[in-house]
């Protein structure tokens, strides 16, 4: 069986981080918690506390935000996203692409 890989710039997790960027690239970071008062809270719950390493956290951190968003990646119906506006965006898009025949 032969399996062709992509070029990482053509990879569609790629395309929609380049996407992404564009999108947000001159925002803020005061207008992201401006948007989200609870931003930070988030990034400071649970085992992120008992961290002894940056690499580690950024680890915990990947998990913590995962757990939030896997539920609306794998839901079937359009569910009200709760996230920032480009993790929205980038779940309807993935929704999206799941949606369409292969």
């Amino acid at each position: 069986m032969t399996t062709s890989t992509l070029p990482h710039t053509a990879r569609p997790a790629r395309k929609a981080l380049a996407a992404h960027h564009a999108r947000i690239r001159e925002t803020h970071l005061r207008t992201l918690f401006a948007e989200d008062p609870r931003r930070g809270e988030r990034f400071t719950r649970g085992a992120i506390w008992q961290i002894d390493s940056f690499d580690q956290w950024g680890v915990e951190l990947g998990k913590v935000l995962a757990q939030r968003i896997v539920p609306d990646l794998e839901s079937a119906g359009e569910a009200t996203l709760a996230h920032d506006s480009s993790t929205n965006a980038l779940i309807r898009r993935y929704r999206g692409h799941r949606e369409q025949p292969s």
